[in-house]
């Protein structure tokens, strides 16, 4: 028996240029980052719900270096402790069960461990961040914030930033930026980009003409980034119907 080698009908680059195409298509199988969105965007537009329902207005002592200040001063309060970290625990642990779910129906891995950790790690600092903050109580008006020991100017533009960035910021702005390089999807790292400057840049009531003391006042905070997610989870949903993944 005498071994002849035979020749491959495609050329090197005619294979590379295959197996790049096959880890473009394998890497489309495995995104869904639609879910996640959806999920996300619902939640936020149902903390507005939340807000209106937990509602309270409530006088307090105004603060003592307030000379123009009367005997009281009226606090707004709405929003539960218990509806992020219950509502970000229960989004984590969906996506999770929905990934792997569609790994195993599609015969591919998925890659998602890295942004559910990252989500579970910021989400449980933030909830603990936030019990920290209200173990005590929330601070009269004009006193300092205490952040992990650290007492802080209520109406510094540092103290306001760091607000912002414990918030949905950390628990779902942060890990979507995991789960953009996760994906290698530049579509998904614009969405998160935009996603965070609005949850760092503060949004006033008065440009949706919503009084601060209206128990609608959390509308215009939640409705943007929300609506933006829900977009967004429209665009990559029906970015991944099979024609025009097929297309791509």
């Amino acid at each position: 028996m005498t071994d002849a080698s035979v020749p491959s009908p495609h050329t090197p680059r005619e294979v590379l240029a295959g197996l790049g195409d096959l880890t473009r298509r394998v890497r489309a199988v495995q995104r869904g980052a639609w879910f996640p969105l959806l999920l996300f965007g619902v939640l936020t537009l149902g903390a507005v719900v939340v807000g209106r329902l937990t509602f309270r207005i409530e006088s307090v002592p105004c603060p003592a270096d307030d000379p123009t200040a009367g005997a009281g001063c009226t606090a707004v309060t709405q929003g539960s402790a218990v509806y992020w970290p219950v509502g970000l625990a229960l989004a984590y642990a969906a996506t999770a069960f929905f990934y792997v779910r569609r790994s195993r129906n599609r015969g591919v891995g998925t890659p998602v461990r890295p942004y559910i950790l990252t989500g579970i790690v910021l989400g449980s600092l933030v909830t603990a961040t936030t019990l920290w903050v209200i173990r005590n109580g929330m601070p009269e008006p004009g006193a300092p914030l205490d952040f992990w020991g650290l007492h802080l100017d209520p109406g510094s533009g540092a103290t306001l930033f760091l607000e912002r960035l414990v918030g949905n910021a950390a628990a779902v702005g942060l890990p979507l930026l995991v789960l953009s390089f996760v994906e290698r999807s530049a579509a998904l790292l614009l969405l998160t980009v935009a996603y965070l400057a609005i949850e760092l840049v503060p949004l006033t009531t008065g440009w949706a003409g919503i009084d601060a003391t209206s128990p609608w006042s959390s509308l215009p905070h939640f409705a943007v980034p929300g609506a933006l997610l829900l977009l967004g989870a429209l665009g990559f949903r029906l970015a991944e119907l099979p024609g025009r993944r097929d297309a791509s």
